[in-house]
């Protein structure tokens, strides 16, 4: 169901249904706001008795307003909820807010009632933000359709901007949007989404996007939905940082295979939001730095950020820089010898010329030596962009690193973040200057280090994703499959398996590892057996003078005996898939027996290509030991590549509550392929 929802924030007209004249009462509060922060709009109160609420006339229907309503805050109990949305309906107005509680997140009956609010508004062809929502706010146009505190606050500003700002948490978000606005932070648009009954945090984010002038979106979600959509938005040029609460998650069951056990929700989350192009952080100040590097996107867009110069005037901010810069998966730059040497004339002895460059107080004393040494670092070909750290700037000291920086910035282009480390009673105006110029400004270069790394992967061009392909029907039993019809099936897709076969007695163990080349692998193949090594359950080296031994322990464990081929030595690999609730998931990590305890893996939501693959493997230290470590030649990685694609195709078509675990993968050396030793699949659920 879609709609426009410009109304949150842009309406002609807002009634307020459930309007008091009481001081300081939920219902005034909207009516109140708008007054005072200059709403243009009609502004009609809805109240049974038609009594005045802050001087205007009220009304006691919808339908009996004069004016325009597109916009209707919804704030009576929640019994009588579901009637004003009727009213609202009849009147033609298209999105009301629903301020009342008493619904899902009260349980029970109130969940029931949000059920039925839902129902009743889609048959009306009415758009529902909340319920348990404290409303909306476009600074632009002074609408504060909320009852938020935040504005009842004697020094309280709207400060507005370009960038969007949506959060589920009503008492948080205006929390972090008061934040933003202390520290001068413009935002647009302001929206809480509540209970989410009906539009949500991504359909709300999804329509900011398209507002004119819109350069990013912040969000705090507490769960996610259409991630799709999501990374539409920021295929299509909208930055998007969020701050998804719920990283831990106490009692979370464990798959049963090492790839449910890897694919932790969290870490699916943080995959996923990857994939989109989103931005996560881990706390509010965090996503309002994000927010303050989001105006320099588009003049560094399709570029790369890594390689950074630090310029400092503290030897201390320069180290904390370069150790920010090394833990965000960025590199100091390597300054060419023409920079050095320019360096060399103008920084005294006592300072230092290597990045991190200590230019010293007297370079920054001399405003001329000082816009030449920036303006050297600037136009070296291997600065990606600058951190400038300074230290208790005073009086004029700030107008002059306003205007270098900003300078510099202009003409070469090369972004560059700021660090001010000291009190804000020593220049008062110090940040309101730099922000003023376009400069992101921040306390400490661990924060202005982060936020760099957000505008890398904001900058970072987008490929094409790739479209999931239909599943092709057919009868293939699933649940059936034991070790053997699965790698007999990964054959039958051209994947690499070790030649075996099971054996069916004493007798035929012996044949089983003559076929097999001399030296086997026996493993028991019994039904709910997953972790065969644990068990006891694999007999490495086997020759035919043991076959026979070791065919009868195996068939003790209940089940049959499978013989393979003995493959040598290689890089040992994990390749699986797992449903979870943001849908199907690729792992790829370090395989072998120390899987779970190393825990190195990468996660990608399917479907996926070759290039997601690459970029897996190099997530993890899968991408050193095929490079060769310690000596050793390197693995066959082009194969293995190969084969987890081929292996992610089966694991698109496998059935809802599918387990596919392979592990390990050998990789053998360049050139020798790899070969898929055990596999195992887990269906928990069939079908309808």
């Amino acid at each position: 169901m879609s709609s426009d929802l410009r109304p949150l924030w842009a309406a002609r007209g807002v009634a307020v249904i459930g309007a008091s004249d009481r001081a300081g009462a939920i219902g005034r509060l909207p009516v109140q706001f708008m007054q005072r922060y200059g709403y243009a709009g009609g502004i009609y109160p809805i109240r049974p008795d038609g009594a005045a609420v802050a001087g205007l006339t009220s009304y006691s229907s919808v339908a009996e307003v004069p004016g325009q309503v597109d916009l209707a805050m919804v704030m009576v109990v929640a019994d009588k909820v579901i009637d004003a949305v009727r009213d609202c309906a009849a009147a033609g107005v298209p999105v009301v807010v629903v301020c009342s509680s008493g619904f899902a997140e009260t349980g029970g009956a109130g969940a029931a009632l949000q059920d039925e609010l839902v129902t009743t508004a889609r048959e009306l062809g009415v758009r529902v933000l909340g319920p348990n929502c404290i409303g909306t706010v476009g600074t632009a146009t002074g609408q504060v359709s909320s009852f938020s505190p935040l504005f009842s606050g004697e020094r309280t500003e709207l400060v507005p901007g370009h960038l969007g700002f949506v959060s589920q948490s009503g008492a948080l978000g205006y929390g972090a949007v008061s934040l933003a606005f202390e520290r001068g932070l413009g935002l647009g648009w302001v929206v809480n989404t509540g209970n989410e009954a009906d539009l949500t945090a991504t359909e709300v984010m999804t329509e900011l996007a398209t507002e004119p002038g819109c350069a990013g979106l912040l969000a705090y979600a507490e769960s996610l939905g259409d991630l799709p959509s999501l990374a539409r938005v920021v295929a299509g040029g909208t930055p998007v940082a969020l701050l998804k609460a719920g990283r831990s998650e106490a009692g979370a069951q464990a798959a049963a295979s090492h790839t449910g056990a890897l694919a932790a929700q969290d870490r699916v989350v943080d995959a996923a939001l990857r994939q989109a192009g989103v931005v996560r952080v881990d706390d509010v100040d965090e996503l309002l730095d994000v927010g303050d590097v989001m105006g320099l996107v588009d003049a560094v867009r399709g570029g790369s950020i890594r390689r950074v110069a630090v310029v400092t005037t503290s030897g201390g901010s320069g180290i904390l820089a370069a150790d920010a810069i090394e833990a965000r998966g960025m590199t100091l730059a390597q300054l060419s010898e023409q920079t050095l040497a320019t360096l060399e004339e103008i920084v005294p002895a006592y300072g230092s010329t290597a990045n991190p460059v200590d230019v010293t107080a007297s370079v920054m004393s001399n405003p001329a030596l000082f816009n030449d040494a920036l303006a050297a670092i600037a136009g070296d070909e291997g600065v990606d962009a600058i951190v400038a750290c300074f230290c208790v700037l005073t009086g004029s000291d700030v107008d002059q690193v306003v205007t270098a920086l900003s300078r510099v910035r202009q003409q070469t282009g090369v972004p560059v973040i700021a660090v001010r480390t000291g009190a804000d009673h020593l220049a008062p105006q110090a940040s309101a200057a730099m922000r003023a110029a376009g400069l992101p400004v921040y306390q400490t270069p661990a924060r202005a280090v982060r936020a760099l790394a957000a505008l890398a992967e904001f900058a970072r061009p987008r490929r094409p994703r790739p479209e999931a392909r239909p599943v092709p029907e057919g009868d293939q039993d699933w649940a059936a499959l034991d070790e053997q019809g699965l790698k007999d099936l990964l054959a039958r897709r051209g994947l690499p398996v070790p030649v075996g076969r099971k054996a069916a007695d004493r007798q035929d163990a012996v044949a089983a590892v003559e076929e097999a080349g001399g030296r086997a692998v026996a493993k028991a193949v019994v039904p709910g057996l997953l972790h065969k090594s644990d068990a006891g359950g694999v007999v490495l080296d086997v020759t035919p003078d043991r076959a026979s031994e070791v065919f009868d322990g195996l068939a003790a464990m209940g089940g049959e005996v499978l013989v393979e081929e003995m493959v040598p030595g290689g890089v040992e690999a994990l390749v699986g898939s797992t449903d979870t609730p943001l849908g199907r998931v690729l792992s790829v990590g370090v395989g072998g027996v120390l899987t779970e305890i190393v825990a190195d893996v990468a996660l990608r939501l399917l479907p996926v290509d070759r290039d997601d693959v690459e970029e897996m493997l190099d997530e993890t230290q899968l991408g050193r030991l095929l490079a060769g470590v310690r000596g050793q030649d390197p693995g066959d990685r082009a194969a293995l590549v190969a084969a987890i694609v081929g292996i992610a195709d089966l694991a698109a078509e496998l059935p809802a509550g599918a387990e596919l675990d392979l592990n390990p993968v050998t990789v053998l050396t360049e050139g020798q392929g790899c070969r898929i030793l055990d596999a195992a699949l887990a269906v928990t659920q069939t079908g309808d």
